[in-house]
């Protein structure tokens, strides 16, 4: 009986979602992810979570928010490799040159 509670608290635990949360990672850059919990789960509204959260923490810094990458993680969704979406950003006053329009970089493979 103690296997099966272990056994089942152990793949509850695996299946939870994350947010890593805004972390630094240079000057006025960022990056944040967000994981499914299950590989059921599409890729495209992580990504936008994902996006607002930048942004949202952009604004809370009275800064503007420019996306330097995106990255998703490719199918097939098993064995931990579920749905995730990653964007590394800036936060930049308003009027800084640097928010031209903005060229993303492609994944590397």
């Amino acid at each position: 009986m103690k296997i099966i509670i272990g056994f089942t608290v152990a793949i509850l635990c695996a299946g939870c979602a994350s947010n890593s949360g805004v972390a630094l990672i240079g000057p006025d850059t960022y990056i944040v992810s967000r994981q499914a919990a299950t590989g059921f789960s599409g890729s495209g509204s992580l990504k936008v979570e994902t996006l607002q959260e930048a942004n949202s923490y952009c604004e809370s810094k009275g800064r503007v928010m420019l996306v330097v990458s995106t990255t998703e993680a490719k199918p097939p969704y098993i064995l931990g490799n579920y749905p995730k979406a990653e964007v590394q950003f800036r936060c930049l006053k308003s009027g800084d040159p640097e928010l031209t329009r903005p060229t993303l970089h492609p994944e590397k493979d």
